[in-house]
């Protein structure tokens, strides 16, 4: 079968067969949905001072674009994640809270949108280690004594 003239090669805006324009090595590099985020956000914790979106970057050293960097922060900061002041020309970036402070607020926001808050909170108790648990019970004593002396 012979091709009409210009049909001999792939057309120049047709995807690779892999079919999203990343070779199979692409694909097994990519990284699990998060890892590069949590790892923007350990850069940060770890400065203890604001960073540039080029800081942050050089700091990862992981070859990205700085534009990726932009959008990871852009999107943390919109998320209420980072807050951000003016630097230059763009921003320097941090976070609002550390790590445990966000672990907090994703297991309130998750707990508050459940309409049985006490069947969450009783599976979430009874699933505790006895370390855990001994450790919750502190807390929550602790917490009781400081209202009572308020």
């Amino acid at each position: 079968m012979r091709l009409p003239v210009g049909w001999g090669h792939a057309a120049p805006w047709r995807l690779p067969e892999s079919g999203r324009g990343m070779s199979d090595k692409g694909r097994e590099e990519r990284r699990p949905h998060g890892e590069l985020v949590a790892e923007v956000l350990a850069v940060l914790w770890g400065a203890g001072k604001p960073m540039t979106a080029r800081q942050v970057n050089a700091t990862l050293d992981k070859g990205l674009a700085r534009t990726t960097m932009a959008t990871i922060l852009t999107r943390l900061h919109e998320k209420g994640t980072v807050r951000r002041t003016p630097s230059g020309r763009g921003f320097a970036y941090e976070p609002v809270e550390d790590a445990a402070g966000l672990v907090a607020g994703r297991m309130r926001r998750e707990l508050e949108s459940e309409p049985r808050r006490d069947l969450v909170l009783r599976r979430f108790v009874t699933s505790l280690s006895e370390n855990d648990e001994e450790i919750l019970r502190r807390l929550l004593l602790e917490a009781e004594a400081e209202d009572e002396a308020e």
